[in-house]
């Protein structure tokens, strides 16, 4: 039966059906399997089931308040921040940015934005410094994959909703693995700047250029603070601090003269498109991950590697195997809402912190954003860089490949990503 539903699945695909569709046609294959009778009962209450969770209300505020942070031109002032801090260093604007990426991570937590926002802007800078243009791309879709890790993070909303985990515990737990990951990126950048001799660009800055710049860069700065501390603290569910901070966002661009109706409007659109299609993926996903618990397939899955269950890192390695894999060719979200409820048993069983589990597994489907032959922020880069994407697609190895070794350090020491949580948790 699962290997009838991948094949419909990948068809389905291939054939350039929206994704949804290809996962409901999916489903009633399925159901066809176990019990066609099911369809028009099953199909209709898990499709709307699988969307009606209070805590995914915290995704489309999320994303509100980044497009705000993006029409408010506070994105800018964070860019700006970034290069004062690291442009002055060798290969100083591949520095300024997965800085910039790490910054961007803490207001909207979408890879392909952070792409699309800082490619068009920074490629062409990184040219003219000496960077080749498949580096700087490269570099590019690379260091957006910090912004799922780093909180918020719509991926960790979608793992807590189906785990039942503390989003404000992911959340706190996704802060250290995404700076490991920015210091890897900008380590890889180093090297580059090193081997090819690029020349460092501008003195240090002064004291009074730091004050003024980090003073604008301030209310973009908070952001990230009052959506964890206020999690964290208990002061606010995720869907109340995406709220919040959809409001403090607006009110900064009110008060600084930067929100016109106009741009509001925009950010509405732009907000109700992504959750439409989110949504939409994510209600045909839950119908297929229903099908496949009433199928039994988590069972299944956990006594075929019954043999290593007393093996955590081994059990962790080959989870991981299976989501890049699936990843590679599975739109992220889908990835995730399928791969979730099956590998939990199994985690459980092994003794893995299901906080751990989630960080391991948001790492994974944040890796297939830039790996072959789907990979969104690949395809995003290439376009703002206007490089082929053949090209793209061969020079983006170095940097899955240095993604992949933060996840294994990640996966042999727990503590990277378990100690934030448990300290403040």
């Amino acid at each position: 039966m699962t290997l009838t539903m991948l094949a419909v699945f990948l068809v389905h695909v291939l054939l350039g059906l929206p994704l949804f569709i290809s996962l409901l046609a999916t489903a009633v294959v399925g159901f066809m399997f176990v019990d066609p009778a099911m369809i028009p009962r099953m199909m209709p209450q898990q499709f709307f089931g699988g969307i009606n969770v209070f805590s995914l209300m915290a995704i489309p505020l999320f994303i509100l308040a980044g497009n705000l942070m993006n029409v408010t031109r506070l994105t800018d002032r964070l860019m700006a921040f970034a290069k004062l801090l690291v442009g002055h260093l060798r290969g100083g604007m591949g520095h300024v940015n997965v800085v910039s990426s790490i910054f961007f991570a803490g207001v909207n937590g979408s890879a392909v934005a952070d792409t699309s926002a800082l490619g068009s802007l920074l490629v062409p800078p990184m040219r003219k410094e000496g960077y080749s243009t498949a580096f700087a791309a490269g570099l590019t879709a690379g260091s957006s994959l910090i912004g799922p890790i780093i909180p918020p993070s719509i991926f960790m909303i979608l793992y807590a909703s189906l785990t039942n985990t503390s989003v404000g515990d992911l959340f706190l737990a996704g802060v250290i693995p995404g700076l490991l990951l920015g210091l890897a990126f900008m380590a890889m950048n180093a090297w580059y700047a090193w081997h090819k001799g690029l020349e460092k660009r501008g003195g240090l800055p002064s004291r009074r250029e730091l004050v003024v710049t980090a003073l604008g860069a301030l209310p973009a700065l908070v952001a990230p603070f009052i959506i964890v501390s206020g999690i964290v603290m208990g002061f606010v569910t995720p869907t109340e601090s995406g709220a919040l901070t959809a409001l403090y966002v607006a009110l900064c661009g009110l008060a600084q003269g930067n929100l016109r109706l106009a741009d509001f409007w925009k950010a509405m659109l732009d907000t109700t498109r992504l959750t439409s299609a989110i949504f939409l993926i994510m209600a045909a996903s839950a119908t297929i991950s229903w099908l496949l618990s009433y199928a039994q397939v988590p069972n299944e899955f956990v006594a075929l590697l019954a043999p290593y269950i007393e093996q955590p890192v081994v059990i962790l390695l080959l989870l991981s195997l299976i989501t890049f894999v699936t990843g590679m060719f599975m739109e992220e979200v889908s990835a995730l809402m399928l791969l979730t409820p099956i590998f939990s048993p199994v985690a459980m069983m092994a003794g893995i912190d299901p906080v751990h589990l989630g960080i391991i597994i948001t790492l994974n489907i944040t890796i297939a954003l830039i790996t072959p032959p789907m990979g969104a922020c690949v395809f995003v880069a290439a376009a703002v860089s206007r490089l082929e994407i053949t090209s793209l697609f061969r020079t983006i190895w170095p940097f899955v490949v240095t993604a992949i070794l933060v996840l294994i350090l990640l996966i042999l020491f727990p503590s990277l990503t378990l100690w934030l949580p448990t300290q403040l948790g």
